[in-house]
């Protein structure tokens, strides 16, 4: 705490707003990231050395993977970095699958993970067969239902740290700010399917709702339990709307680049400050991914490429500690340990709180 403390006060006085701007152009960082970027975390080991060992302890729990958009290219693919398979267990070990191999989980911890997996492919496999069978054949429909759900975890994720904020336990910026940045995409996918007429039938909005109701609850008594349980039935969820755009797009695909976009996916994706929407892509570098929007079928492709970035989030963080604003630190600190972290509490959830208190007591007596 006190190195924390010292590194911030020497670094307010010595950085002046004039070197700051000097040092950020020299390193080509565009106007957009220009404004995000913290000069505490740019310049704080150069200017406080004692705390070189834990300014590089902690930046290395917090790399955001990028990839970067190169001069030629107009649109970055997805696919190239997202294996389209809803559950890759059948495939191999992830997130999705067996518990990743790690010495320090113990073999209680991996039958935990396990089984928490197992209910969330059941669960997503239940809801899937469900709406296979009331929109077979009204696709505009279902995107209308799964974008009224897929957007409740965020809510529910958001609502579970503002609670734990308020009740003074620790705080999770960066997950919220993320988090925002998922709900915001994910409401502009349902603004795009309500313009596109998927609501126009009451029985749609009335099972899209009520099923969004009961979603939050759970998810939010799930996240509030288990994180780690949570983000992995998001992931599942998001993965099935990738595959359902996916395979929409293969046998539509022709059709859909004789239609034009709606007006509201041309605002969202091609206009306007595009902050949030480099935000929720954590495994991107902030201007790496610019859509061009002329037909429908641009628009399902980067809905598509959208849920593929969810996933990608959630994966990551199935991992304790692992995500960070892609605008919290600059560039170039995304290759050197350079930056401050503030320490935050180490507990994932109410019930890893407990368990580590009951530890720590423990321990004590002995």
């Amino acid at each position: 705490m006190a190195i924390s403390l010292s590194c911030s006060v020497v670094s307010r006085i010595s950085i002046s707003s004039t070197y700051s701007f000097m040092k950020a152009n020299e390193l080509g960082y565009s106007s957009v990231l220009l404004k995000s970027v913290n000069p505490f975390r740019l310049n704080c080991l150069s200017t406080l050395t004692t705390s070189a060992a834990a300014c590089h302890s902690s930046r290395k729990l917090f790399n955001v993977r990028a990839t970067v958009l190169q001069e030629n290219e107009d649109k970055v693919i997805v696919e190239e970095s997202f294996n389209p398979k809803s559950f890759p267990e059948k495939e191999g070990k992830g997130s999705s699958g067996e518990p990743p191999d790690d010495p320090s989980s113990s073999g209680l911890e991996k039958l935990i993970i396990k089984f928490e997996q197992s209910i969330n492919i059941f669960l997503t496999d239940s809801v899937i067969k469900i709406l296979d069978t009331l929109y077979h054949d009204r696709d505009y429909a279902r995107f209308f239902v799964l974008e009224t759900i897929a957007r409740v975890p965020y809510f529910a994720f958001m609502s579970v740290l503002h609670m734990y904020e308020s009740f003074g336990w620790w705080r999770r910026a960066d997950y919220l700010k993320v988090h925002f940045a998922e709900s915001w995409n994910e409401m502009h996918h349902l603004l795009i399917m309500e313009e596109l007429g998927g609501n126009a039938w009451w029985f749609d909005r009335f099972l899209a709702q009520h099923v969004a109701i009961f979603y939050y609850f759970m998810t939010a008594f799930m996240y509030a339990l288990s994180p780690r349980m949570a983000y992995h039935f998001s992931e599942c969820v998001e993965t099935h709307a990738f595959e359902t755009y996916d395979k929409f797009i293969k046998t539509q695909g022709e059709e859909l680049k004789k239609l034009p976009a709606p007006t509201i996916a041309v605002k969202y994706y091609t206009e306007g400050d595009l902050y949030l929407f480099d935000e929720f892509q954590t495994a991107r570098l902030p201007n790496s991914r610019r859509p061009k929007i002329e037909n429908l079928y641009d628009v399902f492709m980067n809905i598509r490429d959208d849920e593929a970035e969810h996933c990608k989030t959630m994966k990551a963080c199935q991992t304790h500690g692992s995500i960070r604003s892609p605008h919290s630190y600059p560039e170039d600190a995304r290759d050197d340990d350079s930056g401050c972290i503030v320490p935050e509490a180490d507990c994932e959830g109410i019930v890893d709180c407990i368990k580590k208190s009951v530890k720590d007591s423990g321990a004590k007596k002995k």
